[in-house]
């Protein structure tokens, strides 16, 4: 299986290569890092020589984010360890450049061919591994296997999709998840689904989501949302609609009911931040034929005298966006399959809408509505209506976002209970 592996690989990665080095391209910053996406770590190699390296994996920005967590808190048992994080992004490589304690290193995970991983595990030379969610590389397992450098999966949610996928391949799949040296995972049904797919019984425990712990809380978020209303004239006591992480189609449909919403509350401002901010000039063109007046986060030197729309075409300010609304809709809910994260908005109070499709946070989900701390909706027309509801209702808002923050505090501690499981192989390793 391993020589069948690494000789398709190439073969298909140079098919995806175009589509591969647009989506660097298109992202920014590509050039910076680069030699590391092939395992060329440069001086790092001698840098990390006769210490203890422990090793963390983590996608993209979510990711990125709980690793950060879990570096703090591992740091506080275990002082002597060097953290070396990888991440596959560009945004994920932004994140842990700035949030990442002092020590702590930051690199980009190889692409996933013998000879790259290879070099990677030589210049890193870990005493374990740590992936944070499950994120399956199948040449990362054979030789952290090959060098008797256990491997741990944290935080891990598996939807019912990656499930069949995983069980689809079992036969490449099976042996790795069966060779994991413990398994921390949202809850029980996460846990029967590892499992199943080969996880010894003993390894798996249920630790929670780390994404409560790494949740704002009311009154610490960065002021640079206010700072930025403050500059296109928007009052204090203004109502503010932010649509978080949006995907294709749901920008024009907000937009397309802002002037509805505006009969009641004629100075509402819709504030919307893109999942992905190159989709900017897109979405601009997109609207044009809305007539609506839209501000740009990064030119907000040439704004519109009071706009309608504030665009957010930068990175890292969406938590700050959250705690200035008066209602959040969550992305990805409504044009698009999996939704975002509805913690971020949950953990600072405030009241939130998605659509039907929010497969990625499922029993987060659950817990919400079960908690009446959010509102889901089937359509467009429904999404209309509840959010005209909730301007209106303070009473409701208020409801919604009390309970939010409730369930969130009630969820905290899973970092903790994650460092906890991981002491057992941390400390064979020391």
């Amino acid at each position: 299986m391993r020589l069948l592996y690494n000789i398709l690989f190439p073969l298909l990665f140079l098919v995806a290569a175009p589509f591969y080095f647009w989506k660097l391209i298109r992202r920014g910053n590509w050039r910076q890092g680069f030699g590391q996406r092939f395992g060329a770590y440069g001086s790092l190699r001698q840098e990390l020589a006769g210490k203890r390296v422990l090793w963390l994996h983590a996608v993209s920005v979510g990711e990125a984010n709980l690793a950060v967590q879990l570096v703090e808190t591992l740091r506080r048992e275990d002082a002597d360890a060097e953290f070396v994080v990888s991440t596959t992004t560009t945004t994920g490589m932004g994140v842990l450049r700035d949030r990442l304690p002092k020590g702590a290193r930051a690199v980009y995970y190889p692409v996933d061919w013998l000879p790259f991983v290879k070099r990677a595990f030589n210049a890193l030379q870990p005493a374990a591994v740590i992936l944070v969610e499950a994120e399956i590389w199948p040449n990362l397992f054979w030789e952290a296997a090959n060098r008797d450098v256990p491997v741990s999966l944290v935080n891990a949610r598996l939807s019912e999709n990656s499930f069949r996928g995983y069980r689809r391949f079992d036969f490449l799949f099976g042996p790795l998840f069966a060779s994991l040296q413990s398994v921390g995972v949202h809850h029980e049904g996460d846990a029967d689904r590892v499992v199943e797919l080969g996880c010894s019984e003993d390894q798996v425990r249920v630790t929670g989501n780390m994404k409560f712990d790494g949740a704002p809380e009311p009154g610490q978020c960065s002021s640079v949302a206010r700072t930025i209303l403050d500059q296109l004239e928007v009052p204090a006591g203004a109502p503010v609609l932010v649509a978080g992480s949006t995907f294709e189609g749901e920008e024009a449909m907000l937009c397309e009911w802002l002037p509805r919403w505006r009969e009641d509350h004629p100075d509402l401002l819709l504030v919307l931040v893109p999942r992905h901010f190159e989709r900017t000039n897109q979405l601009l063109a997109e609207l044009t034929s809305t007539g609506l007046n839209i501000a740009r986060r990064t030119q907000l030197e040439s704004a519109p005298t009071k706009p309608d729309v504030l665009l957010v075409d930068s990175t890292g300010e969406l938590t700050s966006f959250y705690q200035e609304a008066t209602v959040v809709f969550v992305g990805k809910s409504l044009t698009a399959q999996g939704g975002q994260n509805p913690i971020e908005p949950a953990a600072l109070g405030r009241p939130m809408v998605f659509g039907p499709f929010m497969q990625n946070f499922r029993v987060v989900v659950q817990a919400l509505l079960a908690a009446e701390a959010a509102v889901q909706v089937s359509d467009e027309a429904e999404l209309g209506r509840e959010i005209s509801r909730l301007l209106k209702g303070a009473g409701q808002r208020d409801a919604l976002g009390e309970a939010a923050l409730k369930e969130v505090q009630a969820n905290k501690g899973a970092t903790q209970r994650t460092a906890e499981m991981l002491g057992p192989m941390l400390r064979a390793v020391r």
